[in-house]
């Protein structure tokens, strides 16, 4: 983990992006069926790293949802070499034709998919997005500078080692993956300014890295957001519905991006279904903070302030707040959401179409869990992360995603 010659990676970053793109769609399946292959064969080496980043971060105190991210366990390693085959199973989308027309003077135009080139990522403590990463951008020819935290810097050496070896032993060139291992913060901020050599940066984390990633980067940006994710509970709704959605939503993982942080109920069901609320959530200790109407019916909530709506908790904590109707619901959680993922349960299909069309986020739900917003769930094999701007990508960001296209022009001796 010493010094890291940043421009030496770029330049192999750029080598290896042209000898991406000479692959066949067979050559990339069969690496990325290698690198499973090894990721479970050695996943006993990667969690002794893994450990080691734990050990660590428990020792300076980190947060159990934080801790819960880091962890590695054998479940989770196999589930990132699932990833890995789903990627090699999905279609190539490299080189696909999106769009052909001629023109009046006989020139044949196509718009075809290419690669973006280098991209740099950017990311918190999390080493299951290290080969997440290297897989999609494997699979649509770009090569991937990574830089992860310092929190989980044993573990992400430990798994790109790993996806190196399967690199070599494909004969294909290992600089098609690297991973910035210098932890040093000034590192970070010199990577964000390579836009000689990175196409583009995605960063992933807290709102403080994704800010700090968009306001110093001289490299385009891809945003992914923090998920400050909502469910409304609709007059009209299946209680005993909405009660399994928020405890999946909320509960499952509380340190991921696409759990439920806050809850909007119909004023008129207070009495029914805030009861069977916090009985529902008993069992893990959820604290609930609820505006003036909540607190008449749940009365040892706490009382809610105007920051708890906007925040991302990432722990056992759920603001709730009441409106008349839908329109207000969608008010609300316009006004605090983060474009990320946010739902209805409700069994009236208008005001489920007028909150689908009207919320302005990246994934809308009507009676489902907002857990669901995930790259593997949505049958892209895994995710580059979640996009929550408008430009070029916005959602779970699969393949696709990760492409840009150009235009092929054929003539036969035409000139203007």
């Amino acid at each position: 983990m010493g010094k890291t010659n940043l421009q030496e990676l770029g330049q192999k970053a750029v080598e290896a992006k042209y000898e991406l793109q000479r692959l066949s769609t067979e050559e990339k399946n069969l690496a990325l069926q290698k690198a499973a292959q090894l990721l479970v064969e050695k996943q006993d080496e990667i969690i002794e790293a893994n450990a080691v980043d734990l050990a660590n971060g428990e020792k300076n105190g980190m947060h159990p949802g934080m801790l819960d991210r880091l962890r590695l366990t054998s479940e989770r390693i196999q589930a990132m070499a699932e990833g890995l085959v789903q990627i090699g199973d999905l279609p190539d989308c490299i080189g696909e034709v999106m769009e052909r027309f001629s023109r009046p003077n006989g020139l044949a135009i196509e718009k075809v998919r290419v690669p973006l080139g280098v991209i740099g990522i950017i990311y918190e403590s999390r080493p299951n997005v290290t080969a997440d990463a290297f897989g999609l951008c494997f699979k649509t020819g770009n090569a991937v500078i990574l830089k992860g935290g310092s929190d989980a810097i044993h573990s992400n050496i430990a798994v790109v080692k790993v996806l190196k070896e399967a690199l070599n032993a494909c004969g294909i060139t290992e600089s098609a993956v690297q991973l910035i291992e210098d932890t040093d913060r000034s590192v970070t901020a010199e990577f964000m300014k390579m836009n000689k050599y990175v196409d583009v940066l995605i960063p992933r984390g807290g709102a403080g890295l994704i800010r700090s990633v968009v306001e110093n980067s001289t490299i385009p940006v891809i945003e992914t957001g923090t998920g400050n994710c909502h469910i409304y509970v609709d007059k009209d709704a299946d209680l005993d519905m909405a009660l399994e959605i928020i405890y999946n939503a909320k509960t499952q993982r509380i340190g991921v991006c696409n759990a439920c942080e806050s809850l909007v109920v119909h004023q008129e069901i207070r009495e029914a279904f805030l009861p069977k609320l916090a009985e529902k959530l008993a069992p893990k200790n959820v604290e609930l903070r609820g505006d003036a109407q909540i607190l008449e019916v749940l009365t040892d909530c706490i009382a809610a302030t105007e920051e708890d709506f906007g925040r991302e908790y990432l722990d056992y904590i759920l603001s709730l707040k009441t409106v008349a109707d839908v329109t207000e619901a969608v008010d609300h959680i316009n006004q605090y959401n983060t474009k990320h993922s946010d739902c209805i349960v409700t069994e009236n299909a208008a005001v489920a179409e007028q909150f689908l069309n009207q919320v302005d986020a990246a994934c809308v739900y009507w009676n489902a869990s907002t857990r669901f917003t995930d790259g593997f769930e949505f049958g892209f094999g895994a995710e580059i992360g979640i996009s929550t701007q408008k430009l070029h990508a916005r959602g779970p960001m699969g393949l696709k995603e990760l492409t840009s296209y150009k235009y092929l022009v054929k003539g036969c001796g035409q000139t203007r």
